[in-house]
């Protein structure tokens, strides 16, 4: 059953982030654009690092539902902080890098790597729920809501939480704003522990919707990277020359003298 459970929950956690990064992220990339605007081996691996990263977090949100279910506010409050201060820490840590952080494309890159991160959450999600003795559709449908709702507060949260730039467009924003937008949301995921299911409903709704607002909102960041330069262009020869060879700009060198006096 635990198994089951697991791969149940890695399907859709797999299925939520990889949709995300196929549809969105995909959006700029052949033969979509003319230019493909990230290095998507970059991408692939801030994927693959965000599913490692993802695991501890994921551990943080359990401890926190847990405690929300038993009543114990300052336990989910402390648990709630870590998970948070977790992906705060862990997207700067990345844009720290001089592999990822040192390109115009790094939203890209952190937009991949916290969807890893939402993908792993929605499997501990997932997974905890398939575990319990008693499976409804009702409760089914609310975990995955709640699934789709992580998923979109770390991609809406990755945008939210880069540095404010000219070239984003973008006059807020930061790790501070990041870090009360994932508190707000997260915490509304674990109301239904205290209030029921409707109001587990209503949380989970209210997370999603705002996420995709904030996500709608944000979305240029990705529109405004630019694409990747092929380099500096040839310079412009200044005068042709027959036979449709061109004079190089450097100074020939001196003839050398005619032998024998000619």
């Amino acid at each position: 059953m635990v198994i089951a459970s697991l791969t149940i929950g890695a399907i859709v956690g797999v299925v939520l982030s990889g949709a995300f990064l196929y549809f969105e992220v995909g959006r700029f990339a052949e033969p979509q654009v003319p230019v493909t605007r990230f290095d998507e081996r970059k991408v692939l691996f801030a994927y693959t690092a965000g599913l490692f990263v993802g695991i501890p977090l994921a551990i943080a949100f359990v401890l926190f539902e847990l405690s929300m279910a038993n009543g114990a506010l300052l336990s989910a409050l402390l648990f709630l902080a870590l998970l948070v201060g977790g992906d705060e820490a862990a997207q700067w840590a990345l844009l720290r890098t001089k592999y990822w952080g040192s390109e115009p494309a790094r939203p890209f890159y952190v937009t991949g790597y916290r969807a890893a991160i939402g993908g792993i959450i929605s499997l501990a999600l997932v997974s905890q729920y398939l575990s319990n003795p008693t499976i409804t559709i009702d409760g089914t449908a609310l975990v995955l809501l709640e699934s789709m709702a992580v998923v979109a507060l770390q991609v809406a949260g990755s945008f939210l939480s880069l540095p404010p730039s000219a070239s984003s467009g973008r006059t807020g924003g930061g790790v501070l704003a990041g870090a009360l937008f994932g508190s707000i949301g997260f915490f509304l995921l674990g109301v239904g522990y205290i209030g029921g299911e409707a109001t587990g409903y209503v949380g989970a709704l209210v997370a999603l919707f705002g996420a995709l607002l904030v996500y709608r909102r944000l979305r240029p960041i990705l529109e405004n990277v630019p694409a990747p330069s092929a380099g500096p262009k040839p310079p412009t020869p200044e005068e042709p020359l027959a036979f449709g060879r061109t004079r190089s700009s450097e100074a020939l060198p001196d003839a050398k003298p005619p032998r024998g006096g000619e």
